[in-house]
């Protein structure tokens, strides 16, 4: 299996395989609209605008895990983040991150890449790098600023 292999749903609710980014790099990250770490939707912004016509993409995963700070329905997300940040790359609905619910495609990336204290997701804003072959290359935390991952994603597009 790879990152290929699995779909999610987008804010409208349209089913999206994974293989609709084949060949192309990929940061996967999930996301809260009341974190201490909500800024960092700037800095994602700012990565997809530079890096989204050389084949990069992001995609967002809101999660209501980490103290309930993304309670909003999908809509008031996507709002948000727009109003907000002028999110412009792809949303896709709340979804569990840990547990016995969660997503399949987030079981999936935990497993190719674990924390720094194991597998489980420890907080909002995770980021998972995914090559143009579907590999998970890299796993970060959620404090570490997307703007510090640009030499990955710089590397990777060069490939």
């Amino acid at each position: 299996m790879n990152f290929y292999d699995f779909s999610a749903k987008e804010m409208d609710g349209q089913d999206i395989k994974m293989e609709e980014y084949r060949g192309k790099v990929v940061l996967v990250v999930n996301t809260a609209s009341k974190c201490g770490l909500t800024p960092q939707f700037e800095g994602l912004e700012k990565l997809y605008n530079e890096y989204k016509d050389q084949g990069f993409e992001i995609l967002g995963f809101p999660c209501n895990q980490f103290a309930k700070q993304d309670s909003g329905s999908n809509e008031e997300i996507q709002q948000f983040c727009l109003l907000n940040y002028g999110v412009s790359f792809t949303m896709f609905e709340k979804i569990n991150v840990n547990g016995q619910n969660a997503h399949p495609l987030y079981k999936y990336l935990k497993n190719e890449e674990k924390g720094f204290l194991g597998k489980e997701i420890k907080w909002n804003f995770t980021k998972f790098l995914i090559n143009t072959e579907g590999e998970v290359i890299k796993r970060y935390a959620p404090t570490v600023l997307p703007l510090n991952i640009k030499t990955d994603i710089e590397n990777l597009l060069k490939k």
